[in-house]
């Protein structure tokens, strides 16, 4: 496997060969004429004013969209026309090479290093690694082992087959920076400032996010977002101490109280209803 992070893509692209790009598609002259203005448009910085001789303006509407096209001749045809053997997966500037060695993968990423310098591109030299996917079968020694790519870490995990037997599997799950995110998410909730709400007006605020997480999340190895969906949990206990004097002084008694809460209406979170709720007497 072949990972690899194109460096600074919206920062370097080059507009003449972007231009060439959106001119397969279009030619309308005031559309084109419009872009070219959009990607000269100059930006403010703390120095002052700068033109802009390269890249498209970070934020910008259709920047993505853009940065897209250019990398669809850059990099997806470019695979399809000289490596059809070799299936990959893009999004962005983010892209993952199937390989069936090393000796391959070796010889493809300095082909793609220069095509990258080609289209005055650059590989993020962090980044873009070579990556032996370990199992069960395959059973060698390699320097990397994992990559994280949409959000999962991809790395040797123990799963179980239908007869229950152990065996190690090549499979993702959520990545540790995914996990940071969420309890930062729940950190800017501040439940703990919201003790005038109900627990049916905080699960309306934050029901959607929690479901957005699990329907993401929980499609592979689920088991391992629990953790930062108990970092939910706690943050409720918080919240519980705070707009009832009773619990105060009482962690595990209002932990206690969510628990039977929870128990009598396991739907009022996204989270309780599978399985995440707080301990109950």
């Amino acid at each position: 496997m072949l990972e690899f992070d194109i460096k600074g893509l919206f920062d370097n692209i080059d507009h003449e060969l972007l231009m060439k790009a959106v001119e397969k598609h279009t030619q309308v002259e005031w559309i084109k004429l419009y872009i070219k203005r959009w990607l000269r448009a100059p930006f403010q910085t703390k120095a002052g004013i700068e033109e802009r001789t390269s890249g498209t303006p970070q934020g910008g509407v259709i920047s993505p969209v853009l940065a897209n096209l250019f990398l669809h001749y850059t990099f997806d045809k470019w695979m399809a026309i000289y490596h059809p053997d070799n299936p990959f997966a893009r999004y962005a500037d983010d892209a993952v090479i199937h390989c069936k060695t090393e000796e391959e993968a070796k010889k493809l990423h300095e082909m793609l290093n220069l095509r990258m310098n080609e289209c005055k591109l650059e590989l993020h030299p962090i980044k873009t690694k070579i990556v032996y996917c370990k199992d069960a079968d395959r059973k060698g020694h390699y320097e990397n082992i994992a990559f994280d790519f949409l959000r999962y870490t991809f790395r040797p995990r123990l799963s179980k087959n239908r007869w229950g037997k152990t065996f190690v599997n090549f499979t993702p799950a959520i990545s540790n920076k995914s996990k940071k995110s969420i309890r930062q998410k729940v950190r800017e909730w501040k439940l703990q400032l919201k003790a005038d709400k109900e627990l049916l007006d905080l699960s309306k605020m934050f029901n959607s996010a929690i479901q957005g997480w699990i329907n993401y999340y929980g499609k592979f190895y689920k088991s391992e977002m629990y953790a930062s969906l108990r970092h939910i949990n706690k943050a409720l206990i918080i919240w519980a101490r705070r707009k009832y004097k009773r619990l105060a002084r009482h962690k595990k008694k209002a932990e206690h109280f969510l628990g039977r809460i929870a128990k009598q209406n396991p739907r009022l979170f996204k989270h309780w209803d599978i399985g995440i709720v707080p301990t109950a007497e």
